[in-house]
């Protein structure tokens, strides 16, 4: 009961004090005297009046005693004062009047003495309320610690209030009368698509941040920061409610947001999309069932339901009553808030708060989120500098003020002694302690929970992992250490010999190619050979144009790019080392990272190409005019030629006897046989075609390709056996050569290269690879192997933030694993450790101090 109540029966309670104790008096001194009669019957008359609003008083002074709201041995020890004063002073013939006096001067002496209790009440209330919100802070920073862990019980959570209500009830509006902003997203259509899980914090006005910033909004793993704009804030959840596609009408998927200021309580809410009552045309049929079934997810123990409905509306129409009466049939975790209170009679505004019909435990809150439009206009005209929550806020302690007879406490019925529960400040502590009780009996069980599950979190830490912490940064660093040995290894192993091999190879097949194109011919393989027999014919007596031939070779070798062709290779060998060391473990798990890798590997050695191009061509440009060679590298080159189509052979040989194990030997040789054939046909038709366009002979038939005689090979067979007889040819070309290159012709010297062209080429290449080689080692080896590392470092450790190193670790499985489950157990037990904190708050409270929920809305 509010202090002026008590004021203002001081004085009444006192006269009538008085005039007990002048009725006592008068009926002791009048009994000897005949004046009694009409003495009496005046006096009982007056009193009788009197006592019947006694009685009313004393009834209601009863049922607060009851409540433990004063001390009862105090009244019991002002009564027996009382007694024995009017004992000691009228006699026996004033007992029954003194009694009543000495009664209502006890009364008086209550409630004085509880008028000043209620003022230390009062007094207390601060100080109370703020244990109450370190309580509620605390078990909401437990509830989001458990959010983040994944577990298997729906018993491992803290209840959080879920908001919910029809479309039209006002929800949106008492979300934001709560917070003092306007926040929600609004539209004309539905844009509340998705769970908004709301966490108010408190921020004390004495502890103000090291940037200032007191008042602000925040979206969880986001990265989008502190939001002190709540236009903004709007704005964002207008979009991420948007991004629901409109054929999925609503999401599961919710919305963390955080609100830091002054002025709201501690509290963890969630927004739901409202139940929709009559479907509109762009709106899809399931819609209801869709936001209905989100809403039972929801709504399910041990969550606290609070049920918006409107004034103006019957409660046996409120969604949000019928929804949470099937979850919740005994109304045990459900607050009902009434909203537009302005758009009914205070009469019926109060029967709804009172209802019987539809009992709530926790009972029913009144409060006014909007004006009526006019007085809206007319009070934003008066005070432009108020936003709309607080001229709505004024509106409301106005409207309530001016009915608060309505609204007072009950004489009779269920809720008699009980005033209703008005306004949004009312809403917010209701709220506070509401969800504080909630929590706190879940404490016990939770607790278990949380301690079994992380004695399992231990066990499994100790045997996967031995216990072995790890960071992101750590294994970043590992990984990094990993790739540059990897890469020092292969530095190491690619050096000039190994460069050297690549390109002599390199050359010698386009060597190859090259005496096959002009010396292996039909037409000038017999001279070539010949000219090898032949010891005693010398190079001056040689063909002009036999010697052409060999210059000719020459400059196709020396002339044909060497340093775009060497600098080309030696890179793409370096780019495909680099894919394997990229792609290999670990990094195989970091296809982003690789890439990065190849990128910037690649970009280093594009910008060491156009120069070690260019300066390996111009060291070679003298061989491209002539090449002198002396006897030792003229037999360098012989025995190297030799053992080139040694290798060459060998390779011929065994593509044949594949395909030979392929087809099979007779089937093979048949198929050769027949293209033979074939081939000689094709020559004599041609010969036979021309002596028909010189002597007019008649047209030859073709081949009856249908004749049944004609073997029977598919045209794959043929290709096949095309590549085998080429095989069969190389072949003997290289054996041919060989015996020609191990001749006392071809060991004569150089002067035998017109004779010997193979290794004369040979030579050549030789030379151009160790120049070439020595000019790729200094522009582009050197600098890459010096560089790569150092990129390393620069774009992959160093460039990297920490988000960007935990999505890092993140991506290998092993890692992730070993991530979660360390991080898992370092949650449970700071979570254990602060339930163990809240149980010992608890335990301290309870002895000592009533329920906060009975003394702080009395």
């Amino acid at each position: 009961m509010p202090k002026f109540m008590f004021r203002l029966i001081r004085l009444p309670l006192a006269g009538f004090a008085t005039a007990g104790g002048a009725y006592a008096y008068a009926n002791y001194k009048v009994e000897a005297s005949g004046l009694y009669d009409s003495v009496s019957e005046t006096s009982s008359d007056l009193f009788d009046s009197a006592r019947s609003g006694f009685q009313s008083l004393l009834q209601r002074l009863d049922e607060m005693k009851n409540a433990k709201f004063w001390d009862n041995a105090e009244i019991g020890k002002e009564s027996e004062d009382a007694s024995e004063e009017e004992s000691n002073g009228g006699g026996s013939g004033g007992g029954g009047g003194g009694g009543l006096g000495a009664a209502a001067a006890a009364v008086a002496a209550v409630l004085t003495g509880s008028s000043e209790e209620e003022d230390n009440h009062d007094d207390k209330l601060p100080e109370n309320q703020d244990e109450l919100m370190l309580l509620t802070r605390k078990l909401i920073e437990v509830r989001n610690i458990l959010k983040t862990i994944d577990h298997d019980s729906d018993e491992l959570v803290l209840p959080s209030i879920v908001v919910i209500g029809s479309q039209s009830s006002g929800k949106s509006s008492v979300l934001e009368s709560i917070v003092g902003h306007e926040f929600l997203p609004k539209g004309n259509n539905m844009v509340t698509r998705r769970p908004i899980e709301l966490t108010l914090v408190h921020v004390s006005k004495d502890r103000e941040p090291a940037d200032g910033i007191v008042e602000y909004g925040e979206f969880p793993g986001t990265g989008m920061g502190k939001i002190t704009d709540f236009t903004k804030i709007q704005k964002i959840l207008y979009d991420m409610n948007m991004s629901v596609p409109q054929h999925e009408c609503v999401s599961e998927s919710p919305i963390e947001l955080h609100i830091h200021s002054p002025d709201v309580p501690d509290l963890s809410l969630i927004d739901l999309p409202g139940y929709v009552q009559l479907s509109s045309m762009d709106q899809p049929e399931e819609l209801r069932e869709k936001i209905a079934g989100l809403c039972n997810k929801y709504i399910k123990e041990p969550n606290v339901i609070l049920a918006v409905c409107a004034a103006d509306v019957d409660l046996a129409n409120s969604p949000a009553l019928r929804a949470s009466r099937k979850v919740d049939p005994l109304g045990l975790r459900t607050i009902g808030v009434v909203t537009k209170m302005d758009l009914v009679s205070p009469e019926v505004g109060a029967s709804i708060l009172n209802s019987n019909k539809y009992p709530l435990s926790l009972g029913y809150v009144g409060v006014v989120c909007k004006p009526p439009p006019q007085i809206g206009q007319s009070m934003f005209a008066l005070s432009r500098s108020n936003s709309i929550i607080q001229l709505t806020q004024e509106y409301e302690k106005r409207y309530f003020d001016e009915h608060h007879e309505h609204f007072a406490a009950l004489t009779r019925g269920r809720n008699a002694g009980q005033a209703p529960l008005v306004g949004t400040n009312k809403l917010r502590q209701r709220l506070m302690v509401v969800l504080e009780e909630h929590m706190g009996s879940s404490l016990s069980g939770v607790s278990n929970l949380v301690r079994s599950e992380l004695d399992d979190a231990a066990y499994q830490f100790k045997v996967q992992y031995n216990d072995r912490q790890i960071t992101a940064e750590t294994y970043v660093a590992e990984v990094m250490d990993v790739m540059k040995q990897r890469f020092k290894l292969f530095a190491t192993s690619f050096g000039k010999p190994e460069v050297r091999l690549l390109l002599k190879n390199a050359l010698d097949d386009k060597v190859m190619d090259i005496l096959a194109q002009v010396y292996w011919q039909d037409s000038e393989l017999p001279k070539l050979n010949e000219l090898s027999r032949q010891r005693k014919v010398k190079p001056e007596d040689l063909d002009p144009s036999w010697l052409n031939k060999l210059e000719l070779c020459s400059s196709s070798l020396t002339k044909s790019g060497i340093g775009r062709m060497s600098t080309q290779l030696v890179a793409t060998t370096i780019r495909n080392q680099l894919e394997q060391l990229a792609t290999a473990e670990p990094f195989n798990h970091h296809v982003e990272t690789a890439q990065r890798i190849i990128a910037f590997g690649s970009a280093l050695l594009k910008d060491r190409f156009a120069i070690t191009a260019d300066q390996v061509e111009n060291c070679v440009k003298p061989f491209k005019y002539e090449v002198e060679m002396d006897a030792r590298e003229w037999e360098k080159g012989r025995e190297q030629s030799v053992q080139l189509m040694k290798n060459e052979l060998d390779m011929c040989n065994e593509a044949h006897d594949r395909l030979r194990k392929l087809i099979g030997s007779r089937r093979l040789r048949g198929a050769i046989e027949y293209i033979t054939q074939l081939e000689e046909r094709e020559r004599k038709r041609v010969a036979e075609r021309l002596e028909q366009v010189e002597g007019h002979a008649p047209d030859l038939e073709s081949e009856d390709q249908s004749d049944p005689t004609r073997p029977g090979f598919n045209a794959a067979l043929l290709m096949k056996a095309r590549e085998a007889r080429f095989l069969q040819d190389r072949a003997d070309i290289l054996r041919l050569r060989m015996a020609a290159l191990k001749s006392g012709r071809c060991k004569a010297g150089p002067e035998s290269q017109a004779f010997c062209p193979e290794t004369f080429l040979n030579v050549v290449a030789d030379k151009l690879t160790y120049t070439a080689v020595m000019f790729i080692n200094i522009e582009l080896l050197a600098e890459f192997f010096y560089q790569f590392p150092r990129e390393i470092d620069a774009r992959l450790g160093y460039d990297m933030t920490h988000e960007d190193m935990v999505n890092f670790a993140r991506e290998n499985p092993a890692i992730r694993h070993h991530i979660d489950l360390q991080e898992r157990k370092s949650k449970l037990e700071e979570v254990m450790l602060k339930l163990d904190e809240l149980t010992r708050l608890y335990r301290d409270k309870l002895p000592s101090k009533p329920s906060s929920s009975k003394w702080l809305f009395f």
